[in-house]
């Protein structure tokens, strides 16, 4: 499968957001009437789109806010909320630099060390106002922090890295056996990231309870640039998605399949859906509430790198509250407000029930469905055109 690039060496097509479109079937569903809610490791959430454990996303507020809204915020255990008694200070000098400087700021403002007292007392926070806490590390210090997390109420832990395999090979350190941090956790444990088919199944093997799906697609990411590694993300979900459907055929166990990134509109996120996603992952839209720490601005995970930052700090602006981004109702034209109104309306005519039967939608390759009759909204730069 794939055509030739060269002499002796084939390469497979993908496909990403924009070169794909829903078909409609023979059945359509009042939007009011159809289920967008998910499940994961056994707890419900009404809304399937998660917060990305980024500093200028999520901290405690936002992840309060977010669970009173029936979703889900990821906060970062190796951010400036366990590295900041005030991490408002913090944050104040990453959105407050200039842009020239803003990698040397960053660098430097991560460079302080974690506390792992406040790793228990962010969760506790979180915890106390009555909603779930979900928290992400990456693999080298899961290990330690997991237990912490645990033990102070967390109830979902995320294991998150550019990528990650259950085969890694350090001499500096000692890798994370992710068979038994799963078993051992006890609450359900997220890997990722990860875009292979082969990957996904043996990361399913671990007996976690879900894996993120997209290396390089987030709006402030520059992995692929730096790395030259990634996937478009509906040939990764696809792929993933079918690793999570022949896993659970062999064995009665369901694996949740994340999209993380890439994603700018409702359109984006119903294609992910469409793709076989369980949930989606997303940063720059929620980046743009009102209630972000980043106050519109948005920098990328692997930014603070001290040697090879693989991100950058973007202004998205804030356009909205975070319940307006989420349920509308949208004072936007452009597809970045009222994200889960988007999703049941697609859903309804569509003719999917629920998410599952979202996933088994008619897709089809359009790589004009962006342009196609839009030449005024080009020109104007308004609608789908804005971006």
């Amino acid at each position: 499968m794939g055509m030739w690039v060269g002499m002796g060496r084939k390469a497979r097509r993908s496909y990403g957001f924009d070169e794909v479109a829903l078909v409609p079937g023979e059945s359509t569903i009042d939007p009011a009437d159809v289920d967008t809610s998910c499940e994961i490791g056994g707890i419900k959430f009404q809304v399937p789109i998660m917060a990305s454990a980024m500093d200028g996303v999520v901290d405690v507020n936002f992840a309060i806010a977010t669970g009173k809204l029936g979703g889900i915020a990821v906060l970062h255990l190796e951010g400036v909320a366990t590295r900041y008694d005030d991490p408002g200070q913090a944050i104040e000098r990453i959105i407050g630099c200039d842009v020239d400087e803003s990698t040397k700021v960053i660098q430097d403002v991560y460079s302080r060390p974690i506390k792992k007292e406040l790793v228990e007392k962010r969760i506790m926070e979180i915890k106390a106002a009555d909603v779930t806490a979900v928290v992400s590390c990456n693999p080298q210090v899961a290990e330690e922090f997991g237990p912490i997390a645990r033990d102070a109420g967390c109830d979902i832990f995320a294991v998150q890295s550019t990528v990650i395999s259950v085969k890694h090979e350090a001499s500096a350190y000692k890798p994370l056996d992710l068979y038994r941090f799963c078993r051992e956790m006890k609450i359900p444990v997220l890997l990722g990231n990860c875009v292979d088919y082969k990957v996904a199944l043996t990361l399913m093997g671990t007996g976690c309870g879900g894996i993120f799906v997209g290396i390089g697609p987030g709006t402030a990411c520059t992995s692929r640039g730096v790395l030259g590694i990634g996937v478009p993300q509906i040939t990764a979900t696809c792929d993933c998605a079918a690793a999570r459907d022949f896993y659970c055929k062999k064995t009665g166990q369901k694996i949740f399949i994340i999209t993380d990134g890439g994603m700018a509109t409702g359109g984006d996120i119903c294609k992910a859906f469409a793709a076989g996603a369980d949930a989606v992952m997303l940063g720059n839209a929620f980046a743009r509430s009102k209630e972000s720490p980043g106050r519109g601005y948005h920098w990328g995970m692997a930014m603070p790198h001290p040697s090879l930052p693989r991100g950058t700090r973007i202004k998205v602006g804030t356009t909205g509250s975070l319940e307006e981004i989420l349920f509308g109702p949208a004072q936007t034209d452009d597809g970045t407000q009222n994200l889960v109104g988007a999703l049941a309306t697609s859903m309804g005519n569509l003719g999917a029930h629920n998410i599952s039967e979202m996933q088994l939608v008619r897709m089809i390759i359009a790589p004009s469905i962006q342009t196609e009759g839009k030449v005024y909204q080009t020109a104007q730069r308004v609608g789908m055109r804005k971006r």
